[in-house]
């Protein structure tokens, strides 16, 4: 059991990916690697619910999965706020990182 804030949290127990805030559009993998057309498990620590995605393409551990098609200048949600706009569409269990995504500060 994970407690963070005074909320605790069974995760799942075959979790490969986490979601912070269910307003997230990306996850963060927690497995040391994701591969091509894997079923995933993610657990979204919000509300303690879990949901399924498919990957496209390989994603390192602790590296962003996109959990929903996003088009160039979409902005990306991560722990419930927008941390950067995408640069080059992202297609639903790709993979979210520098390549697609910049920052919106610079």
């Amino acid at each position: 059991m994970l407690k963070i804030s005074n909320k605790e949290y069974v995760a799942m127990a075959n979790t490969d990916i986490i979601i912070h805030d269910e307003k997230d559009n990306v996850g963060v993998v927690v497995i040391e690697k994701i591969i091509p057309n894997q079923d995933c498990n993610c657990w979204v620590m919000e509300n303690d619910s879990s949901v399924q995605i498919q990957s496209k393409n390989e994603i390192p551990l602790g590296h962003k999965i996109a959990m929903t098609d996003f088009k160039e200048g979409d902005t990306i949600i991560k722990y419930g706020h927008d941390i950067g706009k995408v640069v080059k569409s992202i297609k639903k269990g790709e993979h979210v990182h520098v390549h697609n995504v910049k920052t919106k500060k610079w």
